[in-house]
C-alpha cells in the first residue's frame, strides 16, 4: 500500500513538507502526495544504518542470500500496483530515471551492497515516488522477516537536491552508487571528496557508445542493418545509458545506402513520452543544438509529437574533422539521438575513436573480411569503453559474471568497477589482513573449518569447498 511516508528503519514518518509525481504524458499531478524527507530524517537514517552495520556484515552468505530472495519475492507479490506504476517511471539510488526496478529502490546498486554486508539507505527518485515506496516496503518487510537489525534500510524520497547533499555528507555513509547525469554526479563526487573522511562515489553519468560499421559488413549488409539500429536508437524513447548515440564508418556508397535506410526507418518511428518533463526539455534541447549547429546535416527527424513530453526521434550527419574540432558534437543527448560520423578511411575511424570521452559500450559490426582491419582498432576502443561486443546493439545488458556496465569517466567516476554484474558488489568490500591470530579470534570467512563453504587460495593454491 502506498501512504506516502517516508520509511526509517522500521518507522514511517509523515514528514512536515510534500510533493507529487507528475504524468509525463499529460503534465498533471498524480495522487496521493507524498512526504519530502529532509535533512533530519538522513541523519536518523544512517544513525539506523550505522548501529545496524555490525551486526548486518557478520550475516553469513546463505543469510543474505535468503533476504535478497525474501526482497525478490516481496517485490513480485506486489503484483498489479506494482506494473502499473511501472510505466509512469522509475525510482531510483541516486539514479537512474529510466529503468523501474534495475537501477532503483530495489537495483544493482542496492542488492550488490546487501551482498557486501552493507546497509542501505535509499534517496527516492521524486519523479516516481509510488513505484518507490512499493518497493521500499517489499526490502522492508523483508529486512523483518529475515530478522535483520530494523537499520539496514531505509528510504528518503524527496525533491530537494539538498537532500542528496546531505545523505553524502553524512559522516556514517562510507560509499556512494547514483545512476545519472554527469552534472549530478560530479556534484556528488566533490561533495564526497571534501569531506573529513572522503568516500568513493560509484557514478554512471553520460556515455554516447560508438556503433562503428565495418567497410565489409556495411557493403553487404547495410540496407538490414538500419531498421535494427533505429529500433535500438527509439527503444524506450532512447531513454537507456547504452543507447547508440554515435555511428562511425567510411565514406562511400555503402555508407550512403545505410542513412538513407536509417533516415527512412526513423521517418515512421512515432514520438513517445518521456519520462519526465525535465527529461524532454533536455532532450529537445540537445536536439535543437546539433540540429542547429553549422556543420551537422538533419538526415531525418521520427513522427511528430502529438502529445505532452514526446520525444521525436532525430539523426544527424557530420565528418570526422568536424566532429574532432568541436566537442559539443560528442556529448550526450538522452533520447532517441544518433550522430553518424563519416570517415575518409580506417585511420580517420581509429582518430575519431581516440578522441572519444570515456563510453561504457562500443560495437563493432563487422564480417570475416573486417576482422584484421577491426583488431587494429580494439587496443583503442578498449582504452576508451567498458563493454565491446560485436554484431549486436548495445541496449542490452545481462546480469552475468562477465558483464561490465562501466567505463573511463566520464562514462561513470571509476573505470575500475562494474554497476551490472556479480563483481559490482566489489565497490562496497574492502581487504583486511588478519596476520597471526590464534585460530578463535578469526572471521568466518577464514577459519580451518570454512563454515561459509568458500572458494579460498592457501600458500597460493585455490582450496575450493567440498
Amino acid at each position: 500500500m502506498i501512504k506516502g511516508s517516508i520509511l526509517i528503519g522500521s518507522h514511517d514518518e509523515a514528514g512536515t513538507s510534500f510533493f507529487s509525481a507528475i504524468d509525463p504524458a499529460t503534465g498533471e499531478q498524480i495522487e496521493p502526495r507524498f512526504a519530502s524527507a529532509d535533512v533530519a530524517d538522513v541523519a536518523k537514517a544512517c544513525a539506523l544504518a550505522d548501529e545496524a552495520f555490525d551486526a548486518y556484515a557478520a550475516t553469513t552468505p546463505e543469510e543474505r542470500a535468503r533476504f535478497l530472495e525474501t526482497v525478490a519475492d516481496n517485490i513480485v507479490a506486489i503484483g498489479d500496483d506494482l506494473i502499473v506504476r511501472v510505466a509512469l517511471g522509475p525510482v531510483a539510488v541516486f539514479g537512474a530515471s529510466n529503468f523501474p526496478l534495475a537501477f532503483s529502490v530495489a537495483g544493482g546498486d542496492t542488492a550488490s551492497a546487501f551482498a557486501a554486508g552493507c546497509p542501505v539507505v535509499v534517496k527516492g527518485h521524486p519523479a516516481h515516488p509510488g513505484t518507490g515506496e512499493l518497493v521500499a516496503r517489499a526490502i522492508r518487510d523483508a529486512v523483518a522477516a529475515c530478522g535483520l537489525p530494523e537499520g539496514t534500510f531505509s528510504y528518503l524520497p524527496g525533491p530537494s537536491i539538498e537532500l542528496g547533499g546531505a545523505l553524502v555528507a553524512n559522516p556514517r555513509i562510507k560509499a556512494v552508487g547514483f545512476t545519472g547525469s554527469r552534472a549530478g554526479g560530479i556534484a556528488l563526487m566533490k561533495i564526497a571528496a571534501a569531506r573529513p573522511e572522503p568516500i568513493p562515489v560509484y557514478a554512471e553519468m553520460s556515455s554516447i557508445n560508438p556503433v562503428v560499421l565495418m567497410p565489409a559488413a556495411l557493403e553487404a549488409r547495410g540496407d538490414a542493418l538500419a531498421p535494427a539500429f533505429v529500433q535500438s536508437l527509439t527503444m524506450g524513447s532512447g531513454q537507456f545509458c547504452t543507447n547508440p548515440g554515435l555511428v562511425i564508418g567510411i565514406a562511400g556508397e555503402a555508407l550512403d545506402r545505410f542513412v538513407a535506410a536509417a533516415g527512412e526507418a526513423l521517418t515512421g518511428a512515432a514520438a513517445t513520452t518521456m519520462l519526465t518533463p525535465g527529461i524532454h526539455a533536455a532532450y529537445d534541447k540537445g536536439v535543437a543544438a546539433l540540429a542547429g549547429h553549422d556543420k551537422v546535416a538533419t538526415i531525418a527527424r521520427g513522427c511528430p509529437a502529438n502529445g505532452a513530453n514526446q520525444a521525436q526521434g532525430a539523426l544527424f550527419r557530420t565528418d570526422a574533422a568536424s566532429f574532432l574540432a568541436d566537442a559539443v558534437l560528442g556529448h550526450e543527448v538522452f533520447g532517441s539521438s544518433s550522430v553518424v560520423v563519416v570517415c575518409r578511411d580506417l585511420a580517420e575511424v581509429r582518430t575519431v575513436i581516440a578522441g572519444l570521452e570515456g563510453q561504457l559500450t562500443a560495437t563493432l559490426i563487422l564480417d570475416e573480411a573486417d576482422e584484421a582491419d577491426a583488431a587494429t582498432l580494439l587496443p583503442v576502443l578498449a582504452r576508451k569503453v567498458g563493454r565491446i561486443l560485436a554484431n549486436g546493439w548495445p541496449t542490452g545488458v545481462e546480469v552475468s559474471h562477465a558483464m561490465v556496465h562501466g567505463g573511463p569517466f566520464p562514462a561513470t567516476s571509476d573505470g575500475r568497477t562494474t554497476s551490472v554484474g556479480t563483481l559490482a558488489m566489489a565497490r562496497f568490500l574492502r581487504p583486511v589482513s588478519f596476520q597471526n591470530l590464534p585460530a578463535g579470534l578469526l572471521p568466518p570467512a577464514l577459519a580451518e573449518s570454512n563454515p561459509w563453504h568458500l572458494s579460498r587460495r592457501i600458500d597460493g593454491t585455490v582450496s575450493r569447498p567440498a
